[in-house]
């Protein structure tokens, strides 16, 4: 039997990815309607339309709504994706230069940038969540990759939703080990654990033997050139650090460069999505374009549609995603949300636990989740004392007189965004 599967920022440049995904899974998921949600109906007729030309290329026979209804879109849906983007590039060009004005990282995801990136989007989230509950299938599955998806999920959990977080991190890591070991991904098993952008590779496993000590030693320049740091601090940690790591151990050295004039990587993808958008115009493209891999979301494909396939489908395979720790990871409270390996079933993910964390990697992890618990909290809440404690807690601001000017612009950027901090404003729309 077949499922409705909604897509909220259907618009998104990352869909044609998705598509793909599905498409190459239908031996284990029978889509019957795919409805992409997205306000922006330029942008979603041109994706639309794109992503009609691949199901029909692949033989697809079932219904492709393109709809600006929200409500159409979730009724009856099976499993609803979220990768919206509150704002879209605009706001992200706001989270990366406002930050370094006040000597702090500008990242979309971390540090400041993150903090506002989640207060604008939160709130949408868990209404969308709500309303999936109300409209969508019996038991319907919720799987948000909007960023910050760790903090993200979090809330969701936190408000009881059934609902997972994903991220390509882990996914792009063992299609680059597979491709290093020259075996295909379905044998290379990774010990991926910590907070989603903020995790380690400890176990490279191929075909059940670890490869991380013959990596540290030997292949430095696959994973140090990957990740941005160099080959020293990654065998002194003795694990594979994500990219996201060297905001927090190279801290002076990014603001550096990103208040001397290097290119924001929100400018980047706004030339990447302006490209892409002029390529998926074209009526004979009817495949998912090289140039997609450059905007960030390689193997995302791969990792939503095999997760949504293996909720339906309940194959009990491994994938690495964001759930509650439920004694996974020692020393961490069950109730909050990493990111790290799971077996999943109809019933949902089921955490493998892993060894204890190095003192270094729990330190940091503990002081960052305290953080994403308070700006989840502010985000619901509108409260600007949660939200200065947040901002003073993210570990890459940490000091009350940065922390109160700075939230106070973050907030001023974002008015229009941020309802519950700003009583009687009327709430902008989202975007894909």
């Amino acid at each position: 039997m077949g499922v409705k599967v909604a897509v909220v920022g259907g618009g998104s440049t990352y869909t044609p990815e998705l598509v793909e995904g599905f498409v190459t899974r239908g031996d284990r998921l029978t889509v019957d309607e795919l409805a992409l949600l997205d306000i922006d109906a330029e942008r979603l007729a041109i994706v639309g339309g794109l992503a009609e030309r691949m199901l029909r290329r692949a033989g697809w026979s079932g219904r492709l709504v393109l709809t600006g209804d929200r409500d159409r879109a979730l009724e009856g849906a099976g499993f609803v994706l979220v990768q919206l983007r509150i704002g879209g590039q605009a706001a992200r060009f706001s989270d990366e230069t406002i930050p370094p004005r006040y000597g702090c990282i500008g990242q979309e995801t971390t540090g400041p940038g993150g903090f506002a990136k989640a207060l604008r989007t939160v709130p949408v989230v868990l209404e969308l969540a709500e309303e999936t509950a109300r409209r969508g299938a019996p038991d319907a599955w919720f799987v948000d990759f909007t960023n910050p998806t760790g903090l993200v999920t979090q809330a969701l959990l936190d408000e009881g939703h059934r609902a997972l977080g994903l991220c390509n991190v882990a996914i792009g890591f063992q299609r680059r080990f597979a491709a290093h070991f020259g075996v295909g991904p379905e044998r290379v098993q990774l010990e991926h654990v910590g907070l989603n952008h903020l995790t380690w590779e400890r176990k490279v496993h191929v075909d059940g033997v670890d490869r991380l000590p013959e990596l540290l030693e030997g292949s430095m320049d696959l994973v140090s050139d990957e990740v941005d740091l160099p080959a020293e601090l990654i065998r002194a940690v003795g694990a594979i650090p994500s990219y996201y790591l060297h905001y927090y151990y190279r801290t002076a050295q990014v603001l550096h460069e990103q208040r001397n004039g290097k290119k924001t990587r929100a400018e980047e993808v706004m030339e990447i999505e302006a490209g892409l958008l002029e390529l998926y115009k074209d009526p004979l493209l009817d495949t998912k374009p090289a140039l997609l891999e450059e905007r960030g979301g390689a193997f995302y494909s791969d990792a939503a549609a095999a997760l949504v396939a293996s909720l339906h489908a309940g194959t009990g395979d491994v994938q690495v995603v964001n759930l509650r720790n439920d004694g996974a990871i020692p020393g961490l409270p069950d109730d909050a949300v990493v990111e790290i390996p799971a077996v999943i079933d109809r019933d949902g993910a089921h955490p493998l636990p892993v060894a204890p964390l190095e003192p270094d990697m729990l330190a940091l992890v503990e002081h960052a989740k305290g953080y994403e618990i308070l700006a989840a909290r502010a985000a619901v809440t509108g409260d600007r004392r949660i939200a200065l404690r947040a901002l003073m807690s993210n570990p890459l601001v940490g000091d009350f007189d940065v922390a109160r000017p700075l939230l106070e612009a973050l907030l001023g950027a974002n008015r229009g965004y941020l309802p519950r901090f700003f009583a009687g404003d009327a709430p902008a729309p989202y975007a894909g």
